[in-house]
């Protein structure tokens, strides 16, 4: 069984990636003094650096990463070391221009950027085995090796490309996939518009036609796309596995829903043996902690529950957005620490040092181009310490209060031209539902449609429009053995293959629901439809409404007004021992909460204590004890609840009854006993 915990790290993670080839040789002397005084413990090296390692062909310089690694094993820093398959070089595109991605339309991208990659090229794949090859064979047993760092961000800028060699690896993996080119005409429907194959080499990849393609070829050529990747970090895991055994190879995931839509981490989490995850904050607005809230919780959960390692993040703001702000004083402790909080094994930045050129050098790091006499490194050196005295929460778990369904699959199958909307958007209504959450107080594991659901009161299911027999099995008897679910409008309408379910909507969720529906009847732009509820409550829904009918359902709210009106918009039924809720419109957060609370009590989930909005409270649990992580992402200062005394361990004061949590800052307690 391979090794799921850098080797030699007896604390939390607390770096970032370091680029010393960016500087001169003199410069690294004062990059471990800096890194000694802010607590470092590792650092992410050689990710963009095929170049530098072979210039040419064959032609190998490893002696300046040999010396790096010494300096960093002499200071007491753990690297974790990177394969830089990446970034080919210049003259590997000389060589094998072909190796360059094509988009749909049939544009060649060119050499200049980063992930230009075609992941179906063979001399690309022969490239990337040879370096890794010589990378475990040099620095297997190197005394500051811990992690192994394959790639990076996978998917991001490219993931599918649309070339010659492509379409033959598309060919082959839907042979291997159907067995029978009758069975791909069978899957994708080809009978419509008469798009029928004789044979395989019929079939290219979905290319810029001249109206909508064919969609089951589409989300077929998404999930070729994902496994081909996950073949390229496969290989490459392999050789490290086999080269220097005992060390964990990752590569780092970027699960936050709205940076990364074309990789499926359910199947990714499989294949590392530390899940790895990159976050940034999208600034456009909203509450930002939130979205940094579900992405650790959908990491943790990719992990199997087990604990994971934020890979990246940013001391302040980034440069690729369109307005960058400046993270507020103490906003980058509290975000590193509310990833703590929800499973993370430290917390890393991208940066170390801020570049002079090229196209990241606005983006902040770890070392600003202000220096030492900094707010940003003062911050630095004063999380360098709070990290420090975190170690004893290693190896604990977070404690999930309830399950939300999601799929990738279903995601990118939504996302395809011609649904009945274009401002219905299946990640939202996943934003959406988790912050209700969130604002419930309420820690969530997402979950694969087909896991075990047994271990939640409460499972909420947005816009799951892709679902298999098989889930629709697993959620019909998670309800029928007591539990309680929450599902949202356009779930259940089609199978793995783009098909719709036999029947009236919501096909594979008819009888849990007990309900059909007639009709979609998606809202018009700025459009909105009232509910009517329990004692004159009032709830208000757009996008989108459903000309729903009773099958043994009961409706709790219905449409007062639009063409729906006086038919039920939410309802409740009493299935087996359990219970499912049906919400047909898009609410907000007000309205979801309502919906949720109403749930909450089929669930028979205690309320939460009474806390402000914005205060979030963790646990995290395990042999060492058990962890209150108390965040305050307000401007006023805030009491938790305690109830059970113990040790806070970012003071080293005592709390019992309450904890005191100061604005904007964060507390951890350790519990007695």
């Amino acid at each position: 069984m391979s090794e799921t915990t850098p080797k030699g790290l007896t604390r939390l993670a607390f770096g970032g990636d370091y680029n010393p080839e960016q500087w001169p040789e003199s410069v690294w002397a004062e990059d471990v003094r800096l890194m000694r005084e802010a607590g470092v413990t590792m650092v992410s090296v050689g990710i963009f650096s095929w170049a530098l390692l072979e210039p040419a062909r064959g032609v190998h310089d490893f002696g300046w990463l040999d010396r790096l690694l010494d300096l960093l094993h002499e200071n007491g820093v753990r690297a974790d070391l990177g394969t830089p398959t990446v970034a080919p070089p210049a003259w590997f595109y000389r060589e094998h221009p072909e190796a360059l991605p094509v988009a749909a339309d049939g544009t060649r991208y060119a050499f200049g950027s980063r992930g230009a990659i075609c992941h179906s090229n063979a001399d690309y794949r022969a490239a990337a085995a040879a370096v890794t090859t010589e990378l475990a064979t040099r620095y297997g047993d190197h005394p500051a090796l811990a992690l192994w760092h394959v790639h990076n961000e996978y998917g991001v800028p490219v993931s599918a490309c649309y070339c010659e060699s492509c379409a033959a690896h598309f060919r082959r993996w839907l042979a291997r996939t159907y067995g029978t080119v009758d069975a791909v005409n069978e899957a994708w429907g080809t009978a419509f518009w008469g798009q029928r194959y004789a044979d395989f080499e019929q079939i290219e990849p979905p290319r810029l036609t001249p109206t909508v393609g064919n969609p089951g070829q589409a989300l077929d050529y998404k999930r070729f796309a994902d496994a081909t990747m996950r073949e390229n970090f496969t290989a490459e895991r392999d050789i490290l596995h086999r080269l220097a055994p005992g060390i964990p190879v990752t590569t780092n995931f970027m699960t936050a829903l709205s940076q990364c839509e074309t990789v499926d981490y359910w199947a990714w989490g499989r294949e590392v043996d530390l899940v790895s995850n990159d976050h940034y904050l999208i600034t456009d607005g909203r509450r930002t902690h939130v979205n940094l809230a579900m992405a650790a919780d959908l990491t943790r959960s990719v992990a199997g529950g087990a604990p994971w390692l934020l890979l990246e993040h940013s001391t302040s703001g980034v440069n690729w957005q369109a307005r960058n702000p400046a993270k507020a004083p103490g906003q980058m402790a509290r975000n590193s620490l509310a990833h703590v909080a929800r499973g993370s094994e430290g917390a890393m930045f991208f940066q170390w040092r801020q570049s002079r050129r090229g196209a990241e050098k606005f983006h902040s790091a770890m070392v600003p181009h202000a220096g030492t006499d900094s707010r940003v490194w003062r911050e630095v050196v004063e999380l360098g310490a709070s990290v420090e005295a975190l170690a004893p929460v290693r190896g604990t778990r977070t404690v999930a209060d309830a399950a939300l369904l999601w799929d990738w699959h279903s995601w990118w199958a939504q996302t395809l031209p011609w649904r009945p909307s274009e401002d219905h958007d299946a990640r939202e209504r996943a934003d959406a539902f988790y912050e209700a959450l969130y604002d419930r107080h309420v820690t969530v594991d997402f979950a694969h449609p087909e896991a075990d659901l047994s271990a939640y009161p409460l499972v909420v299911v947005p816009a799951l429009y892709l679902m298999t027999e098989a889930a629709a099995l697993n959620v019909r008897a998670y309800v029928e053995n007591g539990g309680t679910l929450v599902v949202s409008y356009f779930s259940g309408i089609v199978d793995e293959y783009d098909a719709v379910h036999d029947g009236a909507y919501p096909g594979a969720l008819r009888d849990v629901l007990g309900l059909t529906v007639e009709e979609f009847s998606p809202l018009l732009k700025d459009d909105r439809v009232r509910l009517t509820g329990p004692d004159g409550a009032e709830l208000c829904g757009d996008v989108w409404s459903e000309f729903v009918v009773e099958r043994g359902a009961e409706t709790v709210y219905r449409y007062a007004d639009g063409l729906a009106a006086g038919r039920p918009a939410v309802t409740r039924h009493r299935f087996g021992a359990g219970t499912a809720w049906y919400v047909s419109t898009r609410l907000g957060v007000q309205g979801l909460d309502a919906v949720l609370g109403l749930a909450a009590g089929d669930a028979g989930t205690a309320p939460c204590a009474e806390l402000p909005r914005d205060v979030e409270v963790v646990r995290r649990t395990g042999e060492a004890g058990t962890f209150v992580f108390a965040v305050n992402h307000t401007a006023s200062d805030a009491e938790v609840p305690l109830e059970t005394p113990g040790a806070e361990l970012l003071t080293g004061e005592r709390a019992a009854g309450s904890l005191a949590v100061p604005a904007g800052a964060v507390r951890v307690v350790r519990l007695d006993g």
